[in-house]
């Protein structure tokens, strides 16, 4: 999978943008599938799908619960909706009409919401959603998907349209870099990949914070540290065996997201590791620090909420210190 890296990550594209060509792209090949939108198309870049098939496409308003009860009788129907908002709207808003009109009938509902975490920026807390991995990971049946870059958005897309039941789709505001090569990506549901090897401490890490990730790997090289990144773009289901290999190598682990530590990304690793890892793994955790967003431009947030390569370098130097203690 490492070779499937980009090596000089230049370019920069949303993953909401690979969203939008994503369902174009897609549309002819599967005519089944439908758009919805809660009156953000220009935002979630579903407004090209809607000109080009005006008749697949529903915009609901500012109504997201109706939209996702909509969704679901659209597939009970048999067609495959696609039901996008901003994420603090489409799951936490609606969270009642996805737990009981999608995932406890097990219909085959996309939920494709951009602009979560606190990169969404200036808008500030009402709209910066650090719950949202959470809340759908615990509604069973629900699958959970966060692409780190525009590569991997298109290819989870294509994914969600072939698999049978309720996907999250977690995308994210701004332009983020491409890490992927689409000539050699591929991309299935339930495994995560290495994407840089190493020996020392394993950085498990998802969406933005990949990328971010790698850059905080290339700092520790510098200082003779060689870590292993892992995308962890599945959520749930979560690739364990990927995240043993690892960790039985390395017996030190970073987890970053940008998501709050209290029940996320973190704690479900943190539960694969106790519960199977054999030996002494310290991890260190890179997340909200359980307290709202705020506005701000994204750099500042990334700062100010402690998500940089700075930050994932010296937590990863922590648990290896511990670990050094501990032999």
């Amino acid at each position: 999978m490492a070779g499937a890296i980009i090596e000089n990550q230049t370019g920069k594209i949303a993953t909401r943008q690979a969203y939008g060509e994503a369902l174009v792209e897609l549309a002819d090949q599967f005519p089944e599938l439908v758009v919805l939108d809660a009156d953000l198309s220009g935002s979630t870049y579903t407004g090209k799908f809607a000109k080009l098939y005006p008749e697949r496409f529903f915009n609901m308003g500012i109504a997201e619960q109706n939209m996702i009860s909509t969704a679901a009788g659209l597939a009970a129907s048999g067609k495959i909706p696609f039901a996008s908002s901003f994420a603090m709207f489409a799951t936490g808003r609606a969270w009642e009409q996805v737990r009981n009109s999608v995932a406890h009938n097990d219909f085959n509902v996309k939920i494709a919401a951009t602009h979560a975490g606190i990169t969404l920026g200036e808008d500030g807390a009402s709209h910066q959603i650090i719950e949202d991995i959470a809340i759908m990971s615990v509604i069973p049946k629900m699958t959970v998907l966060v692409p780190a870059d525009a590569v991997e958005t298109k290819a989870i897309i294509k994914k969600a349209l072939l698999h049978k039941g309720p996907v999250y789709i977690r995308l994210g505001r701004p332009a983020v870099p491409v890490i992927f090569n689409p000539d050699n990506f591929e991309f299935e549901i339930g495994k995560s990949h290495i994407i840089r090897e190493g020996k020392d401490v394993t950085i498990a890490a998802l969406g933005i914070m990949v990328s971010i990730a790698l850059e905080a790997a290339v700092k520790l090289q510098e200082k003779g540290i060689e870590a292993e990144v892992i995308n962890l773009s599945s959520v749930k289901p979560l690739d364990k065996a990927t995240i043993l290999k690892s960790v039985g190598k390395t017996n030190a682990l970073v987890v970053a997201e940008e998501h709050n530590q209290v029940c996320g990304v973190n704690q479900m690793v943190s539960a694969c590791i106790s519960q199977n890892h054999i030996g002494y793994c310290p991890m260190g955790v890179v997340a909200v620090d359980d307290r709202f967003g705020q506005s701000g431009t994204i750099d500042a947030l990334l700062l100010e909420y402690g998500l940089t390569a700075d930050h994932i370098a010296a937590e990863a130097e922590k648990v290896l210190n511990l670990k050094k203690k501990a032999s």
